[in-house]
């Protein structure tokens, strides 16, 4: 008897293998993305991008001409703020007045691939060829995948550059600094001058 985890591995592979044959392979290179500890948006928007083929000097909109894009670690993708508690998905059943929710945080909980994949096809254009770049997005919870076989190439992020404050809050520091080291020298300039009253009054 196999476990549950395992069971679900599997079934799990044979999505991931599912709809190759419907692809044009050719010439086509495979993408890994290391989702671990990487921002949600970003990573999003590095992956939609390469699945379009935007990367390349032969990109035209109208032609598939993207890369496989094989996305690991889904599960440690980061967000940033309150997201997690706060951003929802939601959607209709069809009937009067059922709405459904749910947070990111029970998302991930429950399937985390579906984040990256829903974050990934809203960056893309709602055109015919929105499904087929979709079939080329393998997105895994782990680090396991079955496609050791191919030449993957990991893909490299760019630096993420964070700024520190923003440009009101730096200068209204800047001030502050200033304000605060004019009074030190006027307070020190007010202790000199007492001094030398203070040596006057002594010498005479």
């Amino acid at each position: 008897m196999s476990s549950p985890a395992a069971t679900k591995f599997n079934v799990n592979l044979k999505k991931a293998l599912a709809g190759l044959r419907r692809i044009n392979l050719d010439g086509l290179r495979w993408r890994v993305f290391d989702a671990k500890g990487q921002v949600l948006g970003r990573l999003a928007s590095q992956i939609a991008t390469v699945v379009q083929g935007k990367d390349k000097p032969t990109y035209t909109p109208n032609r598939d001409d993207g890369d496989m894009c094989i996305v690991l670690n889904a599960k440690d993708v980061c967000v940033t703020g309150r997201k997690l508690t706060d951003k929802f998905y939601r959607w209709h059943t069809g009937y009067v007045g059922h709405l459904k929710e749910r947070s990111l945080k029970d998302q991930m909980a429950k399937d985390p691939t579906e984040v990256i994949r829903k974050a990934v096809l809203r960056m893309l254009p709602r055109n015919n060829l929105r499904d087929d770049r979709d079939r080329k997005l393998r997105i895994f919870a782990s680090s396991e995948h079955p496609f050791g076989d191919r030449p993957l190439e990991p893909y490299v992020m760019p630096p993420r550059t964070v700024r520190e404050m923003r440009p009101r809050d730096r200068r209204a520091m800047i001030r502050a600094q200033k304000k605060a080291e004019q009074q030190e020298q006027n307070t020190n300039e007010t202790r000199k001058g007492k001094r030398k009253e203070v040596t006057a009054e002594v010498s005479a």
